[in-house]
């Protein structure tokens, strides 16, 4: 909203207000704002749980400290939430197509997460919003989303191509200043098909629309609207299971965001995507402000859910954490990269699918169930190891971070 007020400024020439039509501005000071909201107002909010008694019922699984939790605020996520949305709605383009995706989807699945904790809390139902609901919920905005990047004219993307390149059906050569004109060998072409990055692989483009045989996009929407309700599943999920240890969930958020951050920066910029070869997505860079937004919130909340945790973020945080990380990444291009970028989610989620599937099959055919790891997820597992909390967090964000480099390091690594 202030975007506009400062464009209305900025049209009669008042002075400071150009400041607004710089990226890098209204990104910081999205970041600042969504600090400033998730630590001073995060505070009054934890203190109005802890009076309202909306505090964590654990179950004792024999881990060292659990019991000490027990009563600890929960539904923290709504402060991620305020300091994702409130920074968002005042300094980012409200009509630009990829901000609108992002909010839906970040309060979407907040309400999902919001809804399970309140069975929890209040309902007093340690099981929640059932199962089945949840994935309901999350098919739901993987539709919205997929068919809002899909269908939108406003979502396209500028591919440079070889001189002697034919254009498809939707394709349209254009031109773009301050790029290497000179170089006579390639061009720009503007498309609104499905084409994404394959990390790793030299002209790592890869359009969803080959896979079937569409080249004139009218049934592309088939294959790419499941691939987005997976991603958006699969993410959400682990970010959820994740979410077990003091300040694992968020702080392992944050890196990731700080990588989408770079990704999104060099894929909207013009300069950076001819000097690296990659796919200029225009209008992609108020997802710069979204993200940054999305940073300060998680470092904000871990001020207080760093251990010992004085707030724990419940669903309402861990389910829209992992749906903002997957929808960002499909709306930059980058999703195959997910399973690298977001891969202590991945192993988490794995390790949960594994233990599970492993002890219903050795139970099947041997009448008592085997288990892979003392306990799943992962983090519990070097729980019952010896470990403590704080040193397995730290540890899972020094791979998080390894992890986040090696994502960056595949712009020019092919």
């Amino acid at each position: 909203m202030l975007y506009y007020l400062f464009n209305y400024l900025d049209s009669l020439n008042f002075p400071g207000a150009g400041v607004f039509n710089f990226i890098s501005f209204r990104a910081s000071m999205a970041l600042i704002t969504s600090l400033i909201i998730s630590i001073f107002f995060g505070k009054k909010l934890i203190n109005l749980l802890r009076k309202q008694q909306i505090g964590e019922t654990v179950r004792d699984l024999g881990l060292a400290g659990q019991i000490e939790k027990s009563g600890t605020p929960t539904m923290g996520g709504l402060i991620i939430l305020g300091a994702i949305l409130i920074p968002t709605l005042l300094f980012a383009k409200l009509h630009n197509v990829y901000v609108v995706t992002m909010i839906i989807a970040t309060i979407w699945l907040g309400a999902i997460g919001f809804l399970d904790d309140y069975i929890k809390v209040f309902r007093k139902n340690k099981e929640g919003l059932a199962g089945k609901s949840k994935i309901v919920g999350q098919i739901g905005v993987g539709i919205i989303v997929g068919c809002i990047l899909y269908f939108s004219n406003d979502v396209q993307v500028h591919k440079r191509v070889p001189a002697n390149h034919v254009l498809q059906a939707d394709e349209q050569f254009v031109t773009h200043e301050h790029t290497n004109t000179k170089d006579e060998n390639y061009k720009w072409v503007k498309t609104n098909d499905m084409t994404t990055t394959i990390p790793f692989i030299k002209g790592n483009e890869f359009n969803y629309n080959w896979l079937i045989g569409d080249s004139n996009k009218s049934y592309g929407w088939l294959l790419f609207i499941p691939i987005v309700v997976f991603i958006v599943i699969a993410v959400s999920n682990g970010a959820n299971m994740t979410d077990g240890l003091d300040g694992l969930a968020t702080g392992t958020s944050a890196i990731i965001g700080l990588a989408l951050a770079v990704l999104a920066y060099v894929s909207s910029n013009v300069r950076f995507a001819d000097y690296l070869d990659v796919m200029y997505i225009p209008m992609a860079e108020e997802l710069v402000v979204f993200i940054a937004a999305f940073v300060g919130a998680c470092i904000g909340f871990l001020w207080y859910n760093s251990y010992p945790a004085q707030v724990f973020m419940g669903d309402t945080g861990s389910l829209a954490l992992g749906g903002i990380i997957a929808v960002f990444a499909i709306s930059i291009r980058k999703e195959l990269l997910i399973p690298v970028l977001c891969g202590v989610f991945l192993v988490e989620n794995l390790s949960v699918i594994l233990q599970v599937g492993y002890f219903k099959f050795t139970k099947s055919r041997y009448g008592e169930g085997r288990r892979i790891f003392l306990m799943a997820p992962l983090h519990h597992h070097y729980q019952k190891k010896g470990l403590h909390e704080a040193k397995i967090v730290s540890r899972f964000w020094i791979v998080g971070i390894l992890l986040a480099v090696i994502t960056i390091v595949t712009l020019k690594l092919r």
